[in-house]
């Protein structure tokens, strides 16, 4: 294989190797090349692969890819980070992009350098208040697709000891994200393609959240689209009043902004920060030996 030329890009923490199709023209990577490209030890290290080509009628196609090798559902950070990416790359005008990905329009803009707003289609699926049983109990969420498929959950509903009213939790730093975002991702409601799940808590109108992300079967220092979904959530069912701010696992902040007429959803922007950290060029012979 050829070399391939790469950046590294960041959104509030969240990630990405991009690669630029018209300097690789030749680029065709397997779902096992993309994982080895994601390993934190022995790749380059990112929460995905994003692809960035050219594409008639638009600034540019983002093609997603998941850190296990999966192709993605809507990422919105890898987004924020691709309209960064098209105007370094000279794609855009006047700072605005319209754009593909997963055959869907999309479009955002660049606020100013590094930092950038994405507009989102409204939730095409939303059940609030329903009860999972998990961790030995039966625990109340809400369920959003903000282009992917979430949870959503107040820790301050979950018990650390079941059983024990008095035990929720209240620190979202001592909170196990990882073993029951887990559970939760391969529940049987949501099989087979499972569900990305949001914890948070609300302190002072901001929320903290935590997010175990699908694909990349972890826990991630940041989700936009999980970020949409936790805040469109805590606006129903807390009455925070958008725009919301997030602070994320990364310490980076989010902020989330939407018109709600009638309960309907409408005018959903992610704005945060995306940053390029470094660029590289990956060997041809970096993928022998791949089984």
């Amino acid at each position: 294989m050829n070399e391939i030329y790469f950046y590294k890009l960041t959104g509030a923490g969240n990630d990405f190797v991009f690669i630029d199709k018209k300097q690789n023209p030749d680029l065709s990577l397997t779902p096992l090349q993309i994982r080895k490209i994601c390993d934190r030890r022995f790749g380059i290290g990112a929460d995905g692969v994003i692809i960035v080509q050219d594409i008639e009628n638009y600034d540019f196609e983002m093609l997603y890819f998941n850190a296990d090798g999966s192709s993605g559902s809507l990422c919105a950070n890898g987004a924020r980070c691709a309209v960064w990416f098209a105007e370094k790359t000279k794609r855009l005008k006047n700072r605005k992009a319209k754009f593909i990905s997963n055959s869907i329009e999309y479009s955002g803009e660049v606020i100013k350098d590094e930092l950038i707003r994405f507009l989102l289609n409204p939730p095409s699926k939303t059940k609030f208040n329903f009860r999972i049983k998990v961790a030995d109990q039966l625990i109340k969420a809400d369920f959003l697709d903000t282009g992917s498929p979430h949870v959503v959950i107040d820790i301050s509903d979950v018990l650390e000891k079941p059983g024990d009213m008095s035990s929720n939790f209240k620190m979202i730093n001592e909170f196990p994200v990882y073993q029951l975002g887990k559970e939760i991702r391969y529940h049987q409601d949501f099989s087979p393609s499972g569900t990305n799940v949001n914890f948070y808590m609300i302190e002072n109108d901001k929320i903290f959240i935590r997010t175990y992300e699908r694909g990349v079967e972890d826990e991630t220092l940041a989700c936009g689209t999980g970020s949409v979904a936790t805040a469109i959530s805590a606006f129903f069912n807390k009455k925070i009043s958008p725009p919301i701010s997030l602070i994320t696992w990364g310490g980076e902040t989010l902020i989330v902004n939407f018109d709600v007429e009638k309960q309907k959803v409408s005018n959903v922007t992610l704005t945060g920060p995306a940053k390029f950290v470094f660029e590289g060029k990956i060997s041809g012979n970096f993928f022998t030996n791949l089984e």
